[in-house]
């Protein structure tokens, strides 16, 4: 059974926080996201994982999209109130057979030019910049 996960999109200054990941030789980008625990809700566990992964407290927003690819993905709009990015150290920094993890700003004109999963993420991301850049 597919596991449900949440994340989210955090954008400053038309940058979006990603985990940089090194994993089997290839090199992608995913927000940070990962598994609902029993009793969270979607909004806890983005949360959670934004704590984890990036070391940062965040203020969870809207729902910006979910993904039906290979289970549900619920990604929601996210503000930083504080912490230190890049000082996450959840599990998965510690494992070393995953690969590496880094937390990276990655400007919304460079997301068609980095490999990020999903690859819709990408295109919402880079047609709500167009979007707003247009109103």
């Amino acid at each position: 059974m597919a596991r449900i996960r949440a994340g989210v999109v955090i954008i400053e200054d038309r940058n979006v926080a990603f985990i940089k990941r090194v994993k089997n030789n290839e090199t992608y980008y995913v927000l940070p996201g990962g598994g609902v625990e029993y009793g969270e809700t979607f909004q806890q566990t983005a949360a959670r994982e934004a704590f984890e992964e990036l070391g940062v407290t965040v203020q969870v927003g809207p729902l910006f999209a979910t993904i039906v690819d290979g289970g549900e993905q619920y990604y929601f709009t996210a503000n930083m109130l504080c912490g230190e990015f890049g000082s996450g150290a959840g599990e998965e920094f510690a494992r070393s057979t995953s690969g590496t993890y880094q937390a990276v700003w990655v400007p919304i004109s460079a997301i068609d030019q980095v490999n990020i999963y999903p690859t819709s993420i990408a295109s919402l991301l880079i047609e709500m910049d167009s979007s707003e850049m247009e109103a």
